[in-house]
């Protein structure tokens, strides 16, 4: 049960050996983590994912200089024990890590691996003599400066850190992803951390041989063990996202034509903020996606165009998940168990059955779990929260189309419909409703979002609500966090109760905000639902098991 960190070694060329100073294993050792050492070699990308698999967090360690050549920049003269397959191993080691979102600890050098891996510049000779310092690594040689809204500020409770110093290669700049969060009185940056709310610290300085330095590892190796809480509550448990558009960023739908890599949701693909690779990475079992219909004319013609493009889109979604798609929570528990990622689908918009009630059948018998009553502007069926109150709320034909929904076994969201559609649709269906991407209005004041009677009203019914990220919904001024998501599903689950909340992202469909900007960074938000101290079963019932319930009740109930 102890988090394992693996720490970089490194190679003394003169002997042919790997080496690492014992008090880089000592400390995290000393903090409650299991040590393991990996030597610089050349290694795939495909060995080194297996590998961090297996481990709980990174610790880079120091050493000589970083090659030149893969900053893209020229040597200077003052360069100096360069390892060129030790940097090219930890450059992708960094990368492929931080997909992970396992922490990471950079130390001296490590830290500017850290930010050179994640985009950031280097400074090759920083020709700060101080900085080389030639008194014994357990020796203070100068004081660095730190940030009061910093981890390290929370680690310390201080503004001023003595330390250590041995370089004279250093950070000019940090990656897009980190920031600065140490200086020296010299202008030098001494540290750097994730400006995403993630585990990740460099340290320009050796804590390792400071005693004063212990509060870094036991952070680090806390952050490991969290992490490593996280993925073990993930192989338990069935994790599904109520609702992703990743169908939206397909190329040239209308045409039926369109890039056909664009699609390929088997690879970790720069298009999407879901994938199969992704889903891995974040520890996510399944997720929904949605043949999404912008409201448009409501003519005869129009309403047939509409409902040709969420066939089109829901024959590609299937053929793009093949053999990973499901239609019930049965078929999700399958794939769980043999290893692959799931795929549901849902509509989002009725506008795609037009006035063909019978459409609403052929939809389900499609695969079709749920459809979004409406989305933006008023449709055949209801109002919608950014409407015109066309019909003061669920029309008869709306009325008609929940009953249909009903009998055939299809869920009901109420995600974008007016307040009067919602208080319709909770009477008139004699199942429970869901809303899969929505969040609470009392945090942010939008009329997407549920008050806290919506909510009550919902729960009252048996039917689920689901936090979404999409950050208009999550906080109405300045940019949102998963700092702000958490504190949405805290209040939702206040007001509704644990067993009707969970969590629908809109990746894709402008959903993403720091801290969780992809499925691949999923396991962030379990590692904050265990700090506040979810157990394993809330979690269980927050990360799909609530919604599931719901389908397999209406699935029953047809």
């Amino acid at each position: 049960m102890t988090p394992v960190v693996l720490i970089s070694g490194n190679f003394r060329d003169s002997e042919g050996q790997c080496t690492l100073a014992e008090g880089y294993y000592r400390s995290v050792s000393a903090a409650g983590g299991l040590p393991v050492i990996l030597p610089p070699h050349p290694v795939t990308a495909e060995a080194l994912k297996t590998l961090l698999d297996k481990v709980d967090g990174i610790l880079l360690s120091g050493g000589g200089d970083i090659d030149p050549d893969l900053l893209g920049e020229e040597p200077v003269p003052e360069v100096g024990g360069v390892d060129r397959v030790r940097d090219q191993m930890e450059m992708l080691l960094v990368r492929l890590a931080y997909d992970r979102q396992l922490p990471m600890l950079g130390i001296c050098k490590g830290a500017q691996v850290i930010n050179a891996a994640l985009g950031g510049k280097l400074t090759q000779h920083i020709g700060i003599p101080s900085h080389g310092q030639e008194t014994p690594k357990s020796e203070v040689s100068h004081s660095v400066d730190v940030s009061r809204d910093s981890l390290l500020y929370d680690i310390f409770g201080t503004e001023r850190l003595d330390v250590n110093s041995f370089h004279h290669q250093a950070i000019k700049s940090p990656a897009g992803c980190l920031r600065v969060t140490a200086m020296s009185d010299d202008g030098i940056i001494e540290a750097v951390e994730s400006d995403e709310h993630k585990s990740i610290i460099g340290v320009q300085w050796h804590p390792e041989a400071l005693g004063s330095m212990m509060p870094l590892f036991r952070w680090f190796t806390g952050e490991c063990e969290e992490f490593r809480k996280a993925k073990e509550i993930h192989s338990k448990i069935l994790s599904l996202d109520s609702h992703c558009d990743t169908p939206m960023v397909f190329a040239d739908i209308e045409s039926h034509k369109s890039d056909e890599s664009v699609w390929n949701i088997g690879i970790r693909n720069p298009h999407t903020l879901v994938d199969f690779e992704k889903m891995r990475e974040g520890h996510l079992d399944s997720t929904i996606m949605v043949a999404y219909l912008k409201q448009g004319s409501r003519d005869d013609e129009s309403l047939l165009a509409a409902t040709r493009k969420a066939d089109y889109i829901l024959s590609r979604i299937e053929t793009m998940a093949g053999s990973h798609i499901a239609y019930r929570p049965a078929d999700l528990l399958r794939l769980k168990h043999e290893g692959r990622p799931a795929v549901m689908m849902g509509i989002e918009n009725g506008y795609a059955i037009g006035k063909d009630l019978s459409n609403v059948e052929r939809f389900r018998k499609k695969g079709v779990v749920y459809m979004t009553l409406c989305h933006n502007g008023d449709n055949d069926i209801c109002d919608s929260a950014r409407g015109d109150n066309e019909h003061g709320g669920v029309s008869h034909f709306g009325a008609d189309v929940i009953r249909e929904m009903n009998r055939v076994g299809m869920m009901v969201d109420l995600s974008h419909a007016g307040e009067k559609s919602f208080y319709d649709a909770l009477e008139i269906s004699q199942v429970p409703i869901v809303c899969t991407h929505s969040s609470s209005r009392a945090l942010c004041d939008h009329p997407r979002n549920l008050t806290d009677a919506q909510m009550k009203a919902l729960a009252d019914k048996g039917g689920v609500a689901q936090v979404t990220f999409y950050h208009g919904f999550l906080k109405k001024y300045g940019e949102a966090s998963i700092v702000d998501a958490i504190g949405h599903l805290d209040h939702m689950v206040r007001v509704m109760g644990i067993e009707h909340v969970g969590i629908g992202t809109d990746f894709d469909g402008d959903g993403g905000v720091k801290g969780i900007a992809s499925a691949s960074e999923l396991i962030n938000f379990t590692r904050r639902l265990i700090g506040r101290r979810y157990t394993e079963k809330d979690i269980s019932l927050l990360w799909g098991g609530n919604f599931l319930r719901v389908m397999e009740e209406i699935q029953k109930a047809r």
